[in-house]
C-alpha cells in the first residue's frame, strides 16, 4: 500500500509538472556601440547568469531562477540580455587598432566575393589573391618603418652634419659630431636603427598571438549527432566557420617572417651595394649568401600563404607546428646574420643620397595594382555565373575594398615618412627626404578630394530631390493632421538622409576608380621622371607647374594631417569614454568577420560571440524544452542570424527570430552576397521556426529583409511609423521624437510581434505549408532556390 501511494504520488507530481506553463525565454542581443544590461532589461537590479567580464548573459535579479517556477510569469517570457560590447570597445588600448585599419579593410575584401555557383576553385583563387594583397600590406608597413628609421634618420640625417646638429640625440651616430666614433659607420647606424622596424614586427606578432588566444581559440559547439546537409552547405552554418585558429596561426607566422625579411633586405641591400664595388671578396661572398637566403625565405613565405586557406567543413583543431615555430625563427636568424654582416667594419664607407626606397615602394605599388586587377577579373567571373541586381557594385565590391586597403596603406606610409622628414629637416633642406614615389602619391590627394567633393555635391542634389518626394509620402502617412511645413520637412529630410546608405556603392565606386587612375599616374610619373612633381614640371607652362607645386605642397600637408588625426584620435580614446565608444562602433562593423586574409587585423569578436549565443540557446532548450525568441538589434541581428545557422535542426525548431533595425539584407546582403544573399536568408527563413523583421524608413542602417512568402508568411512587417505622432495629441502632448535606428522595443509593434512568435512556437500549432521545389539553375536573382544553397528543412512562419 505504501509503495502504491508512493507510485501514485509520483504520477501526481508528473501530472502537475506537465500542467505547468511551458518555459519561454526572450534573448536580447544589442547592436553597435553597446549598452548596459540595466538598459536592455529595464531594471537597475541585474545579475550575471553566465559569462565573464568580456561578454556575458544577464537577467533581472527577480528572474535569476525563473525556470524553477515558470508558473509565476504565466505566458510571459523571461527577458535575458547578452552583452558583448566589451569584445570591441571595452579597452582603451584597442583604439590603437586604428593604425591597423588597412589590414582590417583588406580582410573585409576576402568576404565580399559574389554568390558562388559551384565554382570552388575560383573562390579559392579569389581568397588566395586577397591573402597575397594582405601580405604586401605587411611588407609595406614594415618598409615604411624602415624608411623612417633606416633611411631618413640613420642614413640621411645622422650622416649630414647640419641635420644631426639639430637633434642632439643623434650626435653619437654622426661622423662629424662624434669624431668618427664606433657607431658612426653607416652599417652600424643602420643596424641600430633596424631595431625599430624589427620591434614593430615583434609587437604585431605579440598582439596577434594574444588576441588569437582570446578569440580564435574559442571552440564552437560540436556538430555531433544530426547530419544536416543544408547546414554544411550554407557557409555560416558550417562547423568550422567560426574557428579560424589554424589559419590565423599559419598566417601570423608567414607575416612575421615577411616583416623580418623586409628589415633584413633593407639592412643588407646597402652593404651589398657597397661591397660590390669596394668590399673584399669574403664580404662579397657573404653578401651573395645573404641575398640567396632572402630569396629562399621569400619563396617559403609566399608558399605558406598560398598553400592553405580556411577549413570550414569541419572543426579543425590541428596546428601547423613546424611552420608556426620555424618560419619566424628562421627569418629572425637571417636578420641577425645580416646585422652582423652589415655592421662589419668599413672605415671608408660614407652615407650619401637615398637608400633604394623608390624601387621598393614602386615594386609594391605595381604588385598591388596587378593583384587588384586580377581580383576584379576573378570577381566578375563569379558574378556572371549568378548575377544579382542587389549585389553591390555588380560583384566588384571586394576588389574595390582591396584597392582602398592598399590606398590607405600608401597614405599612412607616405604620411609617416613625410612628417618625420619635415621634423628632422625643418626648413633647412639639408637631406634628400623621402622617396619620390611617396611624394607623388601625396600629390594625388588634392585631385582625389576634388572628385569626392563632386560626388558629394551630386549626392546632395539627389537627396534634395528625394526630400521633396518624401514630403508627399509623409502627408499620406499622417492623414488628417494640421499642416506643419517644418515638421514635414524634418521627417522627410530624415528619410532622405537615411536613404543615402543605399548610395554607398556609388561613392565607393567613384573613389576606387579615381584612386586607381591617380595611383597609376603617380607610379608612372615617379618612375619616368625620377623627380618630385614640382621639379618634373619645370619648363612647362606656368599653370601646369603651379598646379603641380600646389598639389605637392597641399598633398604633403593633408597626408600628414590625416595621419596625425589617426594618432590623436587613438590617444584621445585613452581619456574619453565617448571616443572609445565611437571607435568601438567602427570595430563592431569592421571586425565581424574572421581573420582570413590578414593575421594582424583587429580580432573577430564574432568568433567569441557566435559560439556564446549558440551554446546558450542549445543548453537552455535542451534543459527546459521551452520556447525561445532570439531578438537582435542592428549588428546584434547579424550575430543572431549567424548563431541560428550554427544550431542543430532540432534546436532551431524551438527558436523564433525577431530582428529590428537589421542590416542583414540592406548592408550584409549587398556587400557580402555569398553569405547573406537571397539564397542564404531564404534558407534561414525556412529553418527557424518563425521570423519577423521590423524596420523604419528613417533608419539609415536597418531595412527590410526582402524575402518572398513562398516559404511561409512574410518576414517583414510594414514599416513602423517614425515619429509615432505627427503633432501634439492627447496621447503625445509633447512632440514625438524621430527615433531612426533606436528605440524599437518601445514601439507597441515589438511586443505584438514577440507575442505572435511565442504563440507560433507552441506545440501543436500547425506550421505553414511546405516551400515549393527549388527552381532550376536558370532562376532569376532573388528567387528562393539555388543549385548549391537550397534547404529542405522546416518551413518558417
Amino acid at each position: 500500500m505504501e509503495r502504491a501511494r508512493e507510485h501514485e504520488g509520483e504520477r501526481g507530481d508528473t501530472g502537475r509538472r506537465t500542467a505547468r506553463p511551458e518555459a519561454a525565454l526572450e534573448l536580447l542581443v544589442h547592436g553597435v556601440g553597446g549598452t548596459t544590461p540595466e538598459e536592455m532589461l529595464g531594471d537597475p537590479r541585474t545579475v550575471r547568469i553566465t559569462g565573464d567580464e568580456t561578454a556575458a548573459v544577464y537577467r533581472r535579479t527577480a528572474d535569476a531562477d525563473a525556470e524553477r517556477n515558470p508558473g509565476e510569469r504565466g505566458d510571459q517570457p523571461v527577458p535575458e540580455a547578452y552583452v558583448w560590447c566589451n569584445l570591441t570597445s571595452g579597452n582603451a588600448a584597442r583604439a590603437l587598432w586604428l593604425l591597423l585599419l588597412p589590414f582590417m579593410v583588406a580582410n573585409l575584401a576576402h568576404w565580399m566575393h559574389p554568390t558562388t555557383a559551384g565554382r570552388q576553385r575560383t573562390v579559392r583563387l579569389y581568397g588566395l589573391i586577397v591573402r597575397l594583397i594582405g601580405l604586401t600590406l605587411t611588407v609595406l608597413l614594415v618598409a615604411a618603418a624602415c624608411e623612417v628609421a633606416l633611411d631618413l634618420t640613420a642614413w640621411q640625417c645622422a650622416g649630414t652634419r647640419a641635420c644631426a646638429a639639430r637633434h642632439s640625440w643623434l650626435g653619437f651616430l654622426s661622423p662629424a659630431l662624434s669624431d668618427h666614433g664606433w657607431w658612426s659607420q653607416p652599417g652600424r647606424r643602420l643596424v641600430l636603427a633596424a631595431l625599430v622596424p624589427a620591434a614593430l614586427t615583434g609587437l604585431l606578432w605579440y598582439l596577434s598571438r594574444r588576441t588569437w588566444s582570446a578569440y580564435e581559440s574559442q571552440q564552437p559547439i560540436a556538430d555531433e549527432t544530426e547530419p544536416d546537409e543544408e547546414q554544411h552547405r550554407i557557409a555560416l552554418g558550417r562547423p568550422g566557420f567560426w574557428y579560424g585558429r589554424r589559419l590565423v596561426a599559419r598566417l601570423r607566422a608567414a607575416h612575421t617572417a615577411a616583416g623580418l625579411l623586409t628589415v633584413a633586405a633593407a639592412l643588407g641591400t646597402c652593404a651589398v651595394r657597397y661591397d660590390r664595388h669596394h668590399g673584399s671578396a669574403g664580404l662579397q661572398v657573404v653578401g651573395w649568401l645573404q641575398g640567396a637566403g632572402l630569396l629562399v625565405g621569400t619563396v617559403v613565405v609566399v608558399w605558406v600563404v598560398c598553400r592553405r586557406g580556411r577549413t570550414e567543413e569541419r572543426l579543425d583543431t590541428d596546428l601547423d607546428g613546424t611552420v608556426v615555430r620555424l618560419l619566424p625563427a628562421g627569418a629572425l636568424a637571417l636578420l641577425v646574420a645580416t646585422a652582423v654582416y652589415a655592421g662589419w667594419s668599413r672605415p671608408d664607407w660614407r652615407s650619401t643620397g637615398l637608400l633604394p626606397g623608390d624601387a621598393t615602394f614602386g615594386t609594391l605599388a605595381l604588385i598591388q595594382g596587378l593583384l587588384v586587377l586580377v581580383l576584379g577579373v576573378v570577381a566578375q567571373v563569379l558574378y556572371r555565373a549568378r548575377p544579382d541586381a542587389r549585389t553591390a557594385m555588380r560583384g566588384l565590391a571586394g576588389p574595390a575594398v582591396a584597392l582602398l586597403a592598399c590606398a590607405l596603406g600608401g597614405v599612412m606610409s607616405g604620411g609617416v615618412a613625410q612628417r618625420v622628414a619635415d621634423w628632422l629637416d625643418g626648413t633647412v633642406h639639408s637631406i634628400a627626404g623621402p622617396p619620390v614615389l611617396l611624394t607623388w602619391q601625396a600629390s594625388t590627394i588634392p585631385p582625389l578630394l576634388l572628385v569626392l567633393l563632386g560626388v558629394g555635391a551630386w549626392l546632395a542634389r539627389r537627396t534634395a530631390v528625394l526630400r521633396r518626394a518624401e514630403k508627399l509620402a509623409v502627408e499620406l502617412d499622417y492623414p488628417g493632421q494640421p499642416e506643419d511645413d517644418a515638421r514635414t520637412a524634418q521627417i522627410a529630410g530624415t528619410r532622405a538622409m537615411a536613404g543615402l546608405t543605399d548610395r554607398a556603392p556609388l561613392l565607393v565606386a567613384f573613389t576606387c576608380a579615381t584612386t586607381l587612375l591617380l595611383g597609376a599616374a603617380a607610379l608612372v610619373g615617379a618612375l619616368a621622371t625620377g623627380a618630385t612633381p614640382d621639379r618634373a614640371a619645370e619648363g612647362t607652362p606656368p599653370f601646369v607647374s603651379g598646379a603641380a607645386e600646389t598639389a605637392q605642397t597641399l598633398g604633403s600637408w593633408l597626408i600628414g594631417v590625416g595621419f596625425l588625426l589617426f594618432v590623436t584620435w587613438g590617444r584621445r580614446a585613452y581619456k574619453d569614454a565617448s571616443a572609445r565608444r565611437t571607435i568601438g562602433i567602427l570595430w563592431d562593423v569592421g571586425t565581424f568577420w574572421p581573420r582570413a586574409a590578414h593575421p594582424f587585423a583587429p580580432p573577430c569578436y564574432a568568433e567569441r560571440a557566435v559560439p556564446d549565443l549558440t551554446w546558450r540557446m542549445a543548453t537552455w532548450t535542451s534543459t527546459t524544452g521551452g520556447r525561445l525568441v532570439l531578438c537582435g538589434h542592428s549588428q546584434g541581428s547579424v550575430l543572431a542570424a549567424a548563431a541560428a545557422w550554427q544550431l542543430k535542426p532540432s534546436v532551431r525548431r524551438h527558436v523564433a527570430l525577431l530582428t529590428y533595425g537589421s542590416p542583414l539584407e540592406r548592408l550584409y546582403g549587398r556587400w557580402f552576397p555569398a553569405y547573406f544573399g537571397p539564397a542564404a536568408l531564404t534558407s534561414l527563413h525556412r529553418e527557424v521556426a518563425c521570423w519577423r523583421n521590423l524596420y523604419r524608413l528613417t533608419d539609415p542602417i536597418g531595412g527590410p529583409i526582402r524575402l518572398p512568402g513562398e516559404c511561409g508568411p512574410q518576414v517583414d512587417r510594414a514599416p513602423l511609423k517614425d515619429p509615432r505622432a505627427y503633432g501634439r495629441t492627447e496621447r503625445h502632448p509633447l512632440p514625438a521624437p524621430i527615433l531612426g535606428h533606436g528605440g524599437y522595443p518601445t514601439d507597441p509593434a515589438f511586443a505584438e510581434e514577440r507575442e505572435h512568435l511565442l504563440e507560433r512556437l507552441r506545440p501543436g500549432i500547425p506550421g505553414p505549408r511546405p516551400a515549393p521545389a527549388p527552381p532550376g539553375p536558370g532562376a532569376q536573382p532573388g528567387s528562393t532556390g539555388s543549385p548549391d544553397q537550397e534547404s529542405s528543412g522546416r518551413s518558417s512562419g
